[in-house]
């Protein structure tokens, strides 16, 4: 889906992200350093990058200026306030803080990269989703959602292979102010396996929420 570059020295962390986003479909890169990262851009397009504030041989802030238009998250330890608002004045899309959920993180990179780099159409077997129309085909027809279903489905696509909370998907398709029962979630992903024949790949996670699983 998109080319990530992840910049932290902690090799442990950086390989977790890797792994973690590398599932969902995207390419990481792996800089441990500020001057590796830099080094890096000037070779090899990037879509996002993933950024730690404490590097070894410079901070964050110093290296995002040598990034350009790349847009930036924060992924940091560093909690205060001042950090955090000089982080996003500086120009930077999010602000992680260490520890973070993985299942928030690739959220949190999802909705960065929709707003640089949406990906138009999906297509899974003879389904076509059209993500700028809003539109869903089976087999060449129009499958009539509500808003509500297509957000849905925008929300498993992007996060593809990693289970979603249904509390993570009434957040995605109606909204964090809505305070209605979760359990709306499953009547509306019931109606999307039936309109999309997804009995299969909409996977039901026991006690958890769901998945589009991918082979």
């Amino acid at each position: 889906m998109a080319t990530l570059l992840i910049i932290e020295d902690d090799q442990a962390i950086n390989g977790l992200m890797a792994r973690t986003l590398s599932i969902t479909g995207h390419q990481c890169l792996t800089a441990y350093t500020g001057s590796e990262a830099i080094s890096m851009i000037k070779e090899q397009a990037v879509d996002l990058a993933l950024l730690d504030i404490n590097l070894p041989d410079m901070n964050g802030f110093g290296v995002m200026k040598h990034l350009g238009k790349i847009p930036v998250i924060f992924v940091t330890a560093r909690s205060e306030i001042g950090d955090r608002v000089r982080g996003l004045d500086g120009g930077a899309e999010d602000y992680i803080v260490k520890p973070f959920h993985l299942q928030e993180l690739v959220s949190r990179v999802n909705v960065v990269l929709r707003r640089y780099k949406r990906e138009d159409v999906f297509c899974l077997g003879t389904v076509k989703i059209d993500f700028c129309n809003g539109k869903a085909y089976r087999d060449g027809r129009e499958i009539p959602l509500t808003k509500q279903e297509f957000e849905l489905l925008r929300a498993l696509i992007l996060n593809k292979n990693i289970t979603l909370t249904r509390e993570q998907l009434l957040n995605a398709a109606w909204g964090w102010e809505y305070d209605g029962d979760e359990r709306t979630v499953d009547v509306h992903i019931q109606r999307l396996r039936k309109k999309l024949n997804w009995k299969g790949q909409i996977k039901t996670v026991y006690k958890t929420g769901y998945r589009l699983e991918l082979g």
